[in-house]
């Protein structure tokens, strides 16, 4: 049942499904393990009437992870139709904080992978799907703190819109508070921090087909979009991720060829900086903001400038690796403090408790800003041989968050008193 919003929300001993969760399911993947065994081992439970919600929901992740995405929410929606609080046990006998994430029902890329920063807590848990038509239930689970973790896309709009009309009487402390993750759209962050001392961010803005069209015929020019914009431009089609259609367009002639491939309606276009280093190589550096403070994720170094970690090849090279380490262990005194107030700045305008920004530095020293979102993946499953040094950072930003949740549990048990 739908939770009436101008009355205050209770809690009550959570009804929950336990599942493997996100993570552990991710670092099987990732570690090459084959998961068709336990696919086939989950369908004949369901086919057979003795699964549970949270194999359901298991079943659902493992189908994403072999590759049927379609398939794979499909099987989600069915699960959450009935059941929408999932648990994912902390390492310790019993929890020391628990912890509900209010999550939308979207592909696994759509909500904050959270329990891969749990690692190795006694943080237990809990996920609680917001879904069209069911809401928030009147009473909520039993927690110590709580976190949206949906995302700033499309699909999530209608579940932050719904979370953000009970945040006001939520009985808990709220962290990522729905009405701030939109400022991470990549139209809304540039006139976020467009005036920002130290730090470069091009507009990103919204064009049509229509629009684009009209430039690469030269009925048109750039300006006549964006101000700021000309070409070189990046372009790349509204609402995707992870370097979908994403292109570095170097005159009209280009922009033509690129709407002849792409079926899209509507597009994100930027000018194109050129962030090479002297070496004529790109560097690109992945921070997580935890509570304010700035934490080095990765550095990914390539002779591209479309780089994410994968393609730059970093365990290929143990001269990259080499240098990814020094700006680990020297990153507070180094790049942190170099773009300091820039990052506080970022940090207080954006005002989440939690996000990830992919940034570089451009040719001025100043702190480029690509994008920043919510949901990026913050892991240990690097192999520990390889990288040896990512272990202790990755381990230091999980402490930050869990650190991060106890004060505000803290607080609020203070406040409540």
């Amino acid at each position: 049942m739908q939770h009436p919003v101008c009355a205050p929300i209770g809690l009550a001993a959570a009804n929950y499904a336990d599942r493997i969760g996100f993570a552990e399911l991710t670092r099987r993947a990732f570690e090459g393990v084959d998961l068709h065994p336990l696919r086939d081992q989950l369908v004949a439970r369901i086919a057979a009437g003795t699964a549970l919600a949270g194999e359901g929901l298991d079943l659902s992740l493992v189908t994403q992870l072999l590759g049927d995405k379609d398939r794979g929410l499909a099987i989600q929606s069915e699960v959450l139709a009935f059941h929408q609080l999932f648990r994912t046990p902390g390492a310790g006998p019993k929890p020391g904080l628990r912890l509900l994430a209010l999550a939308a029902d979207i592909d696994m890329g759509g909500n904050t992978p959270i329990d891969f920063l749990l690692e190795g807590s006694d943080v237990e848990l809990l996920t609680l799907y917001v879904i069209k038509g069911i809401g928030l239930p009147e009473t909520l689970p039993e927690h110590d703190v709580a976190i949206v973790v949906a995302s700033d896309s499309e699909e999530c709009r209608e579940a932050l819109a719904l979370i953000d009309k009970a945040a006001p009487h939520w009985p808990r402390p709220l962290l990522n508070r729905p009405d701030r993750i939109g400022n991470l759209d990549r139209d809304k962050l540039y006139r976020l921090l467009a005036d920002v001392s130290g730090l470069d961010i091009p507009a990103t803005v919204h064009a049509t087909r229509a629009q684009l069209s009209d430039l690469a015929q030269g009925r048109i020019a750039c300006a006549d979009i964006a101000g700021e914009l000309h070409f070189p431009m990046i372009a790349r089609p509204r609402g995707s991720h992870a370097g979908v259609g994403l292109a570095k367009l170097d005159d009209a002639a280009a922009l033509a060829v690129y709407l002849a491939e792409r079926k899209e309606q509507d597009f994100f276009v930027a000018r194109f900086v050129d962030y090479v280093s002297p070496d004529g190589l790109y560097r690109k550096y992945r921070l997580a903001m935890v509570d304010g403070k700035p934490y080095a994720c990765h550095m990914a170094i390539a002779d591209r400038w479309d780089i994410w970690y994968l393609n730059a090849y970093m365990a290929f090279s143990e001269e990259k690796r080499t240098e990814e380490a020094v700006f680990m262990r020297d990153f507070d005194h180094a790049f942190g403090e170099r773009h300091r107030s820039a990052l506080e700045e970022m940090s207080r305008r954006v005002g989440l408790d939690y996000f990830i920004v992919d940034c570089a530095e451009n040719a001025n020293g100043e702190l480029l800003v690509f994008e920043a979102d919510n949901t990026a993946v913050v892991h240990n499953m690097d192999s520990p041989l390889v990288f040896p040094y990512k272990p202790p950072q990755m381990r230091k930003i999980f402490v930050a968050f869990t650190a991060m949740l106890s004060r505000h549990a803290r607080t609020g048990r203070e406040s409540a008193a």
